[in-house]
């Protein structure tokens, strides 16, 4: 099938990749000059691992094209795929679907013979309505579908999650693009992925009701850790008991400093704001929402207080910028939150991300960035351990000892046992455990 992905950025890349490598024959169309150029130079603009290596082999193999024009490839697409950008509208916390209906424009304006417009944006409950409504108003003689097809893919493993998806919901009740899209993910049926068609609106709705109910969930796990603190419980063996519960299930029971990236923040907020639209608010949503953004200033707050109350003058080395491991995204990364409480009390603040330092200098302030966590550690007064990337779960605690100034430990994901720490006379302070001080 020709295929033509409609925005290169995270989603719109890994999609295409990874259909490319399905057999497809896909171009990807962004507006972004720079962006095209670099891919089209070998250059993959994000980090995601795996990624690079799909996407050369499928370039060599004439699968897989990059384009800032948009109207040849869509002329003669059997599917296009519609994966811009929805972030949230600046002043009320709406999804601003402006780049994607200018993108349905566009095609519609292309478009020959019958095509299957897919949106893989995550966009609110009637968006496809919409994108139909212009080419039925604008553009009446042209045969679509307009289908709604939303993605889950996680970030640092996008790659495993496209090719061994628990489910692909696909939304339309036309036969012509059931059938298409069922040979679009031909190869996944075979092996026995579950294809789930359903109504275009209740596609777009599951998207949004799945991310709202997993952030709930981290959140959830954060109110738990916040009192087992006060009840010197342990939050770690809590969510192991509750999390062999098969109806409650361990994925998301990981208590931490809040979730950030850029789903769970705009699409908890969206629900939010469609959910009042429509008079049927959905209160858990709201009170996650307004949960996990206090969350992270009061992670801050953890930090000053492992400081005996005052960070001012202090060196405080923070591990890891992103808000997950495996990636270079710092949308709504806790740690900007949790810096700039830092910075707001005085602290001189070093920091080292592997992947995120290059993102990291646009969106968090005056801080100094080091190469590894023991260059930053010199002279320290805290070690604060925001992201739990691999490299940080081995760190040599005898090393690190004879490099700071203070022996504290900020464990914001509960990476290490307590005795671990402890043991080479360091103060640890985790999330939902008794701290054990040196």
């Amino acid at each position: 099938m020709r295929i033509v992905m409609i925005g290169s950025g995270y989603v719109g890349l890994v999609s295409g990749a990874c259909l490319a490598d399905f057999g497809h024959h896909v171009t990807c169309v962004d507006k972004s000059a720079a962006k095209i150029d670099a891919l089209e130079a070998g250059q993959v603009p994000i980090f995601e691992p795996g990624l690079d290596a799909i996407i050369e082999h499928n370039r060599t193999s004439g699968r897989l094209d990059f384009s800032k024009d948009l109207a040849s490839p869509v002329a003669e697409a059997d599917v296009v795929f519609i994966a811009v950008g929805t972030p949230s509208r600046r002043g009320d916390g709406h999804a601003d679907l402006s780049y994607v209906y200018a993108a349905a424009r566009e095609i519609a304006a292309a478009v020959s013979g019958f095509t299957v417009i897919v949106t893989k944006s995550t966009v609110p409950v009637g968006t496809g309505d919409e994108i139909e409504r212009i080419f039925r108003d604008e553009f009446p003689e042209k045969d679509i579908a307009v289908v709604s097809n939303p993605e889950f893919l996680r970030e640092g493993a996008a790659i495993t999650d496209f090719k061994r998806p628990d489910r692909i919901v696909i939304g339309t009740e036309e036969p012509r693009a059931v059938e298409v899209m069922r040979e679009v993910y031909r190869p996944l049926y075979l092996n026995e992925a579950p294809l789930y068609f359903c109504e275009r609106r209740t596609s777009e709705l599951i998207k949004y009701a799945a991310n709202a109910f997993l952030a709930m969930k981290i959140t959830f796990i954060n109110e738990i850790a916040d009192l087992c603190e006060q009840l010197g419980a342990d939050v770690q063996k809590v969510a192991k008991g509750i999390g062999m519960d098969k109806r409650i299930g361990d994925k998301f029971l990981h208590a931490g400093p809040g979730y950030g990236g850029s789903c769970f923040p705009k699409d908890t907020l969206a629900l939010v704001k469609t959910a009042q639209d429509h008079d049927s608010p959905v209160r858990l949503i709201e009170t996650t929402v307004a949960i996990n953004d206090n969350r992270k200033r009061a992670m801050g707050r953890k930090v000053i207080a492992a400081c005996d109350g005052n960070v001012r003058g202090k060196k405080i080395a923070i591990l890891g910028l992103t808000f997950k491991p495996n990636t270079d995204d710092m949308r709504d990364a806790p740690s900007i939150t949790i810096i700039q409480a830092l910075l707001d009390g005085g602290a001189k603040v070093h920091a080292f991300d592997p992947e995120g330092m290059e993102m990291a200098k646009e969106v968090i302030g005056p801080i100094t960035y080091g190469k590894d966590p023991y260059d930053i550690a010199d002279g320290a007064d805290a070690i604060v351990i925001v992201t739990e990337w691999d490299e940080f779960r081995a760190l040599d605690f005898k090393r690190l000892k004879s490099m700071v100034r203070t022996p504290v430990v900020v464990d914001l994901r509960n990476i290490y046992p307590v005795a671990e720490v402890t043991k080479h006379g360091f103060s640890y302070f985790a999330v939902g455990k008794k701290n054990e001080n040196k």
